[in-house]
């Protein structure tokens, strides 16, 4: 029986979710790692265990299924294990407008992106309570601060929803008395990694500046300190930040405005 703690990380596979593997893996922590390909999962436990001498325990698992969340849970129990820390990564962008894409697709968009990361959350939180430490973050998005765009019709809103989500579990850790249970929404914009492959715009935000642009890393750092230190939110990065704030200063009309103009840039309405 170990008593290093466990990190539970959802689209762990590749990307921010491969990053937040090797930080926390870095950091002592040993790992449950799942996603739907389960070959990538391997590479990278083994790579982690051989470097940190940790733990990891693969599990390859679609989230848009219903049953995902307690297939997950329950072969960590199995394991002997207990969570006591989750990203949220998990993830995607569905190409398209509402008005031409079909609403299984939109469901599991929601599922994966919604419904999974919340029902996992409020699964693991009671044992968290009980052992009075918990470390939560959803893996939000810049999008989450602006208005909705022409095409990846649910993105902003399911972000924007992961942000509050994630403020309230926040506040009411902290109402609880849970001082050591902390929950934060991480904000990055436009992050170098497979998001942009697997949506089909990489063409598109190719040709957007490179400033515009941070390395999955530091996004990662900003995460895992910001949680620790008990902040709900973090936007990591000086020109995410400049971004975020003018969303919240802009008028609603003329931040739709700018949004609307814009989106073609980094939006697939195909």
């Amino acid at each position: 029986m170990t008593d290093r703690k466990l990190m539970l990380i959802t689209g762990a596979s590749a990307g921010i979710g491969a990053e937040f593997a090797r930080q926390y893996a870095a950091l002592g922590w040993d790992l449950a790692l799942t996603a739907r390909r389960a070959d990538r999962l391997d590479l990278l436990a083994r790579e982690l265990e051989d470097k940190h001498e940790i733990a990891t325990i693969v599990i390859a698992q679609d989230l848009a299924k219903a049953t995902s969340v307690d297939t997950i849970l329950k072969e960590i129990k199995a394991a002997g294990r207990q969570v006591d820390g989750v990203v949220n990564n998990a993830g995607y962008g569905l190409p398209g407008t509402f008005f031409n894409t079909k609403w299984k697709d939109q469901a599991a968009f929601l599922r994966v992106l919604y419904t999974a990361p919340i029902e996992l959350t409020h699964k693991v939180l009671p044992g968290m309570a009980e052992r009075g430490f918990g470390r939560i973050i959803n893996v939000a998005s810049l999008a989450g601060f602006t208005p909705g765009s022409n095409g990846h019709t649910l993105y902003a809103s399911v972000k924007s929803g992961m942000i509050k989500f994630s403020e309230s579990i926040h506040a009411e850790a902290a109402a609880a008395g849970h001082e050591d249970i902390h929950c934060t929404a991480l904000c990055p914009g436009f992050t170098w990694s497979e998001f942009h492959d697997v949506n089909g715009t990489r063409d598109k935000t190719n040709e957007m500046p490179e400033w515009m642009w941070m390395e999955s890393a530091p996004v990662v750092e900003a995460g895992i300190e910001a949680c620790d230190a008990g902040r709900p939110v973090v936007v990591p990065g000086a020109v995410n930040k400049g971004l975020a704030t003018l969303s919240k200063l802009l008028p609603d009309p003329l931040a739709r405005m700018v949004v609307a103009g814009q989106s073609k840039r980094f939006r697939n309405t195909d």
